[in-house]
């Protein structure tokens, strides 16, 4: 059901999207620190979501399509966020955009294995690369002036979340292809059968 605890964590994610985009907009160092636990926040759910659902064996078909939609939103809203702004510090526009053509692509890619019911497993190395890539987006956003809030002013908190950025683009090719192979394989007919007839 939509009001179990693990979809209700789930749909969090969503419900804080409009709370962060407002708070990175009013560019402050207080709103920007405020963000960082906002997005933090929300990223640490989606750990507890599959894991609660697990241990109350109360995994549902609205938690499974909802999961993966609640992420890739706030992912895709964070990276707009710090794009349009300006805040991807250097050369991190471009494991940005890697960021968010891998999402579309496993989206795709869910979308026609589901057609012919084959899941498409999160690999450990996904998993990775999901925490990589939430904790440079959390560390951009909130950013030199956020990090004043916190007394880590000292630390190079924009080169820490670039090179978590970078590290999460470099584990988004390698997950993004090996999910690719993965469609391949179950869209090739079996040998013998031909191929399906096209789209119109």
């Amino acid at each position: 059901m939509p009001t179990d605890l693990p979809n209700l964590l789930t749909l969090s994610r969503i419900a804080a999207i409009p709370l962060l985009v407002l708070l990175v907009a009013l560019r402050t160092p207080l709103t920007d620190a405020a963000a960082c636990c906002v997005f933090s926040a929300a990223a640490i759910t989606d750990y507890f979501d599959g894991k609660i659902a697990r241990q109350r064996k109360s995994i549902s078909g609205f938690g499974r399509m909802l999961d993966p939609i609640a992420d890739k939103l706030l992912v895709a809203a964070a990276l707009m966020l710090l794009a349009g702004l300006g805040r991807l510090p250097g050369l991190s526009l471009y494991p940005a955009i890697l960021i968010m053509l891998r999402e579309i692509l496993v989206s795709g890619l869910r979308e026609f294995l589901a057609e012919l019911r084959i899941g498409l497993p999160v690999t450990r190395l996904a998993k990775w690369k999901t925490g990589f890539q939430m904790g440079a987006l959390g560390t951009l956003i909130a950013g030199e002036t956020g990090a004043t809030i916190f007394h880590l002013s000292f630390l190079p908190v924009a080169l820490i979340g670039e090179a978590m950025l970078w590290t999460a683009a470099a584990l988004t090719l390698v997950t993004g292809w090996d999910y690719l192979r993965a469609g391949l394989r179950s869209a090739a007919p079996p040998p013998g059968r031909p191929e399906p007839a096209t789209r119109p």
